[in-house]
């Protein structure tokens, strides 16, 4: 029997965003947010991060550069974190954030730099 969407995504959802993520999303859903939580889960990760086009590391740096330029930082923390545990480094993702100066802007680059560190620090890596 096939998986569902929901279940592969939130397979892979625990594998990227790891389970004490995945506990406070789920500690603070109410009638408004659970549905989006579901949609979430079988699209982005039953359906789009489950592809087997690019490797997790390459979707991760992919999806930071797109929240950083549109200036995400409640999604933007949590995707540097599902980075480091999908094997890109800090240097790759700031090296991602410089890239975007030249395209975006620095704005945009400054505040996704600072963000990485703070998460960094946050992590204990910094």
């Amino acid at each position: 029997m096939a998986r569902s969407l929901y279940d592969k995504g939130m397979a892979l959802r625990r594998r990227i965003l790891g389970a004490k993520h995945i506990a406070k999303r789920e500690a603070s859903r109410d009638r408004f947010t659970k549905a989006q939580y579901r949609l979430s889960t079988e699209f982005a990760y039953g359906m789009v991060w489950s592809r087997k086009g690019l490797p997790l590391k390459v979707r991760s740096l992919v999806t930071i550069a797109m929240l950083a330029v549109q200036d995400r930082p409640d999604e933007l923390a949590g995707h540097i974190r599902a980075g480091l545990r999908n094997g890109a480094t800090p240097e790759e993702m700031h090296e991602v954030f410089v890239q975007a100066a030249a395209y975006c802007g620095l704005p945009a680059s400054n505040g996704a730099t600072r963000l990485l560190v703070e998460v960094l620090k946050d992590e204990g890596l910094l």
